[in-house]
């Protein structure tokens, strides 16, 4: 169930400049990493092989895919916000996009979701978001990414 729920996608609008919603925290598994490695073909021993990458990584074991920790913001953004009146939402593109720490193996993240622009389009607005993963324990964040997405009412 998310944890902000918005009666009207207008009402966002006053929410431009604010940090709307904070996800809950997910463990990042050995298992997550090697399905993410299986569907997108990314085989790098850096994420996939947790024998060499203890001896040889820098980071000491395996590590997330980049692209994964991104592809995480739709799940955390589907958990944190509800909109009461829409019909659809969809995924517009990024802006920009900055890998910052590695994610390991076991650690948990989450996301922090900032509403940067609000914009009406036809048949609804487009929304523009800083979100930022966190890594537990962490002061570096796994990922900023600014997202673009349209909400259709």
């Amino acid at each position: 169930m998310p944890k902000i729920t918005i009666d009207k996608l207008a009402d966002l609008q006053a929410r431009v400049g604010q940090e709307v919603a904070v996800s809950d925290w997910l463990e990042i598994t050995q298992q997550r990493i090697d399905q993410f490695a299986a569907a997108t073909g990314d085989q790098q021993w850096i994420h996939v092989d947790a024998a060499r990458a203890a001896k040889e990584s820098p980071f000491g074991g395996t590590i997330a895919h980049g692209y994964l920790t991104l592809s995480l913001l739709a799940r955390f953004s589907q958990e944190s916000i509800a909109i009461g009146n829409i019909r659809m939402a969809v995924n517009y593109g990024l802006n920009r996009v900055r890998f910052t720490a590695p994610v390991r193996y076991g650690k948990r993240v989450r996301a922090h979701f900032k509403l940067a622009a609000y914009d009406e389009i036809d048949g609804g607005v487009q929304l523009t978001w800083h979100a930022t993963v966190e890594i537990e324990g962490s002061e570096k964040p796994a990922c900023i990414a600014e997202t673009i997405s349209r909400w259709y009412v």
